[in-house]
């Protein structure tokens, strides 16, 4: 059985106890707002189509094996999802969700955590649980030491981008790099001083809090980018790549791997669906 410390969650170790707990009570309120609930409620109960969240799970752990993601007992994915890549938005159950991983075809569980059944952040649970109808990314990484695995969920904010714009998110899934700096080619900052495990400009407590303040979307130009990532006290980590962001599309970019390790640190652009 897994020690607490190996179930120790990267918000904790990231010093963030705290998430208000309207994200919690008010899910039962968000599950309408993102429906049409005129044409929902017409339909005679017993023929209504049943309410699901909608999940994309992501492996960002850095081991070369695929993971199979589950909720309580049930299997979401079909096929092992590879290293550094992400499933497509699948329906699942909303609330108090228990997320599982297993690793290719052993049964055994990599990672646990249950979603939505606590007011704080603790070892074996959290207060964001995934909400009906809402798009959420969950992560499987390594906690901050890579010692155990673990699991992230952000709410994604998937309305279109502001005219002649991109969106973009960026999180930061490189264990034992610390703090990272994401900026243009031209030393431009888009991100700063984005912890571990966390999303960059993130907000899980106080006034900015909201579902989706977890993992916002920046709004950034499009065009062809390579992003330089520096730790806090400006030393170099690596680079992005070539990536290229289109007007009126959604992304996520994560860092993956070991800084001076293997797998060797990177970086990969994920794009989501406008969902209006």
């Amino acid at each position: 059985m897994k020690t607490q410390q190996n179930r120790r969650n990267l918000y904790q170790q990231a010093g963030f106890q705290q998430l208000k707990t309207f994200v919690l009570a008010g899910a039962s309120l968000l599950v309408l707002a993102g429906c049409d609930k005129t044409d929902y409620l017409d339909i005679n109960a017993s023929e209504r189509p049943p309410l699901s969240a909608y999940i994309s799970f992501v492996n960002a752990r850095p081991i070369p094996a695929g993971l199979q993601f589950w909720t309580f007992t049930t299997q979401v994915t079909t096929t092992p999802i590879a290293p550094n890549q992400a499933s497509a938005y699948l329906p699942t159950v909303f609330g108090n969700v228990q997320i599982n991983v297993t690793e290719g075809t052993n049964t055994s569980y990599k990672a646990s955590l249950q979603f939505g059944n606590s007011a704080t952040f603790s070892a074996s649970g959290r207060p964001n649980g995934p909400i009906a109808t809402y798009r959420h990314t969950v992560f499987a990484a390594r906690n901050a030491k890579a010692t155990a695995d673990t699991l992230i969920l952000f709410y994604d904010d998937l309305k279109a981008p502001a005219a002649g714009k991109a969106k973009l998110r960026f999180v930061n899934l490189s264990p034992g790099v610390g703090e990272l700096n994401a900026s243009l080619a031209n030393g431009t900052a888009l991100f700063t001083n984005v912890a571990y495990g966390r999303a960059a400009n993130s907000a899980l407590s106080g006034e900015a809090l909201s579902a989706f303040s977890l993992g916002p979307f920046a709004s950034v130009d499009p065009g062809t980018v390579t992003l330089t990532f520096t730790r806090a006290n400006g030393a170099s980590v690596g680079n992005s790549g070539v990536l290229t962001l289109q007007a009126g599309k959604i992304y996520t970019v994560f860092t993956h791997g070991l800084a001076g390790s293997n797998p060797a640190f990177g970086a990969q652009l994920l794009e989501h669906p406008v969902v209006q």
